[in-house]
């Protein structure tokens, strides 16, 4: 009995192993210089920033705007804010490690101190000098370190949804301990997963479209960024985001989905309150929105932000 057990196991462990072979195969990298290909035609730009190639684009002439994207998705998210503000402002916007075309940090460090000190060195690297500077989910939670870190140098602070008082992150001095099972995702990546996870934030899934699923998936799966991302998430430290919050000394504009089930509207008051030391705060939440308000209502968040750029910055900026 006990040699059939182990020869079922055996079986078992063989059969799962021959999948996962079959599923590394058929999931395998894209090669970085083909996804380049298709996706970094001008405007796309290219520049070495410590060591690593960062990839962005800068289109439209006048006050300076850098926008900064979330979690696993890429620059390309802010292409309907670009069209929409270009005409009057310069725009900006950047894939962070990991990420889009940028991808693998050859130091192999995903930290919040290295992500933050290599947004500074793009800046320096372009020149820029005050502009405003915005960010989604962790896009926002970099956007706020560097503020913090630069007063001088950033006008006002743009936050879409920012999760840094997501709960399982928030106040962390240590990483949060990602499964090792998570791993499968370097190998074994159906397209599903993207559309899951996108569905997951948005308030109407209805809204998700083809095109903004082909974007993330196809970004995930250029060489080396799903290996990046899983490092990234196993080195992610919040540290005190309350007391980080309450720093920022600029004019802040808040942008919340009131459907937002990651990162509950009931913290975009928490956070309103937080930024006690801002001269001007101004929230508003999108009705029927989730957590992903850049890809579900670009063109409803592009005009509140055009709106808010707009409009005199007032003491502080």
């Amino acid at each position: 009995m006990l040699r059939r057990i182990l020869w079922v196991v055996a079986g078992i462990a063989l059969l799962g192993a021959l999948l996962l072979a079959a599923g590394a195969v058929a999931y395998r990298d894209v090669p970085a210089a083909k996804v380049d290909a298709k996706w970094g035609t001008p405007p796309s730009k290219f520049v070495v920033v410590d060591g690593v190639r960062i990839h962005y684009r800068d289109e439209g002439s006048g006050p300076v705007v850098v926008l900064l994207h979330a979690n696993y998705a890429s620059r390309f998210m802010w292409e309907p804010w670009a069209a929409a503000l270009k005409d009057g402002y310069r725009v900006i916007r950047l894939d962070m490690t990991a990420h889009g075309l940028t991808g693998v940090d050859p130091t192999g460090d995903y930290g919040l101190p290295r992500t933050v000190a290599l947004f500074a060195g793009f800046v320096d690297a372009l020149q820029l000098g005050r502009f405003t500077v915005g960010g989604t989910s962790l896009g926002g939670t970099v956007a706020m370190h560097y503020t913090v870190k630069n007063p001088g140098r950033v006008e006002r602070l743009l936050l879409v949804s920012p999760g840094s008082l997501e709960k399982d992150v928030r106040g962390r001095s240590t990483p949060r301990e990602v499964p090792r099972v998570a791993d499968l995702f370097a190998h074994v990546t159906p397209r599903f997963f993207a559309v899951g996870l996108l569905r997951a934030g948005y308030g109407d899934p209805a809204r998700l479209t083809d095109a903004v699923v082909d974007e993330w998936y196809e970004m995930w799966m250029r060489e080396g960024n799903r290996p990046a991302m899983l490092a990234r998430l196993r080195q992610y430290v919040s540290g005190d985001v309350e007391g980080l919050i309450g720093l920022v000394r600029v004019p802040v504009l808040l942008l919340w989905g009131e459907n937002n089930t990651r990162v509950p509207v009931a913290l975009a008051y928490e956070f309103r309150d937080l930024l006690a030391g801002a001269p001007a705060v101004d929230l508003q939440v999108l009705p029927g929105v989730g957590h992903m308000a850049v890809q579900e209502a670009p063109v409803e968040t592009a005009r509140r932000v055009r709106a808010w750029l707009d409009a005199p910055a007032g003491p502080g900026a």
